[in-house]
């Protein structure tokens, strides 16, 4: 909890390249927040921001762009949410810093928030506040707000030369914000070549694209995926082609009949935010994303010299709570994804009853959706002799469970103090994971004093695993991805 606030006429101030920014301190840890990094019209590239005179107050947190659900955020259940006033104007980022001494050289994180591209914010989750990874971690902490749903990721190019591009606008903006913090960072007490990406679910896949990217080369220089990558050679977990994006313009245009783009810039935001019909999902363009991520890492594209990445053993929760499996629908669930190889998954999880086929097609799904792009990542990171550390996440103490997302009130360190959610083994895991994700962002090698060896995955068939011990195990999924390398054809 806050134990002090400072905001008055000697707050902190420091000077950007677009002007001066006022912020405040609070529990030895400058904030400066709703810090505007560019500027953009709907499905145009973002510009840099327009300078200022004077002193800006950073003070509160910027607009977020609209998203899907405005009106419910995802539950409560794991992670207070915040709302937050909306708008398109969202290209705006915030700044938890120890020190505010241009020659201080902390490394930096840079947080970008999930929510399948569609919904989510810098802000929307209390667990997304930089102030406990600021403070204890000595790092600057940055999180950021970019343009998602159909404001970032929709494809309007039939429209033009200006809008070629428009499909990946979410990326390009983050892009932009990278520009800016490795051009202002310093007057934050970072350190412009000590960046760290960090993503969680569809922020993660923003990480991958932006490994891969040329705009951002020498932007960043480790990487943290969460709970997804880019990496797998086929759907489901992989970008979206330019013709499914350019089919997604044309049924918003088709969808209100529109027939020049003025009258679609003109269509309120609600009815905007309202095609949700096509998911939408970053999108190889040539240009931000300039081929298939997966054939990029192949021919040994990258920007980051050192990966941490991994998974939750019961990712899958969340997303089929309400289409269960038992013994007469399994088979047909697994046959939907695994076609002709169906057989050798069934042979691999046999179910006799209700409750084995339920167990055993959480376990798959979360596989196919999320686990299986992780073990192709590492194999790909591997190759081209990336440090690269890989994790399982399976930590339940009996009121949570290992779902998607469960992981990040300990990584962030940030378990409620008061909390009948969390108890001591919960407290002691996050202090380690915690410590080994600030390693990683400081050094580019979460190991350190007193904490278990955290092995690079060089070969992909061991795993460092968080639940009730911390400890290096065997990969527990290989004889599953075995099926999923000869059903989606992964090669080296």
């Amino acid at each position: 909890m806050a134990k002090g606030f400072t905001c008055t006429s000697d707050s902190p101030v420091v000077e950007t390249k677009a002007g001066k920014l006022r912020g405040f301190e609070l529990d030895d840890t400058y904030h400066f927040y709703g810090i505007p990094y560019g500027k953009a019209k709907r499905w145009e590239q973002p510009e840099p921001a327009d300078c200022w005179e004077g002193v800006k107050d950073a003070l509160a947190f910027g607009y977020i762009c609209p998203p899907f659900n405005p009106d419910s955020p995802n539950g409560d259940i794991l992670i207070p949410h915040r709302w937050w006033p909306k708008s398109e104007d969202c290209l705006n980022l915030n700044i938890w810093t120890p020190s505010i001494d241009r020659d201080a050289k902390k490394p930096v994180m840079v947080w970008l928030h999930g929510g399948l591209f569609a919904d989510g914010s810098s802000v929307e989750m209390v667990a997304y506040d930089g102030e406990n990874l600021a403070h204890d971690g000595d790092l600057v902490f940055v999180s950021l707000n970019h343009r998602m749903g159909p404001y970032g990721f929709l494809n309007v190019s039939r429209f033009g030369e200006k809008y070629k591009n428009s499909q990946n606008c979410g990326l390009a903006d983050m892009v932009l914000a990278l520009q800016w913090i490795h051009d202002n960072i310093e007057a934050f007490g970072g350190d412009p070549n000590n960046v760290t990406l960090i993503g969680e679910s569809a922020g993660a896949v923003c990480v991958d694209a932006l490994c891969v990217s040329p705009l951002a080369e020498g932007l960043f220089q480790r990487a943290i995926l969460e709970s997804s990558t880019l990496s797998s050679p086929q759907p489901p977990h992989s970008y979206r082609s330019f013709a499914d994006a350019l089919a997604s313009g044309k049924a918003l245009k088709e969808k209100y009949g529109c027939e020049t783009l003025a009258e679609l810039r003109d269509l309120p935001a609600s009815k905007i935010t309202g095609e949700m019909e096509t998911q939408h999902h970053v999108t190889a363009d040539g240009y931000v994303l300039a081929d298939d991520p997966y054939e990029l890492r192949k021919q040994g594209v990258h920007n980051e010299q050192a990966i941490l990445h991994g998974f939750n053993d019961q990712e899958s929760g969340p997303f089929i709570i309400f289409s269960r499996a038992n013994k007469k629908n399994y088979e047909e669930k697994v046959r939907r994804y695994f076609g002709e190889y169906t057989d050798d998954v069934l042979a691999l999880y046999p179910a006799s009853t209700d409750a084995e086929a339920d167990r055993n097609w959480a376990e798959i799904y979360g596989a196919l959706f999320f686990n299986y792009s992780h073990y192709c990542l590492n194999r790909l990171a591997a190759q081209e002799n990336i440090p690269v550390y890989e994790y399982l996440f399976t930590k339940q103490n009996g009121r949570l469970s290992s779902w998607h997302s469960g992981e990040m009130v300990y990584t962030f360190g940030v378990i409620p103090e008061e909390s009948d959610l969390y108890d001591y083994e919960d407290r002691r895991l996050s202090e380690i994971m915690h410590t080994f994700w600030v390693n990683f962002i400081t050094t580019g090698n979460p190991n350190g004093e007193e904490l278990p060896d955290f092995e690079e995955n060089t070969t992909s068939e061991k795993i460092m695993v968080f639940g009730e011990t911390e400890e290096m195990r065997s990969e527990p999924y290989l004889k599953l991805y075995e099926i999923l390398d000869r059903m989606t054809g992964f090669k080296n």
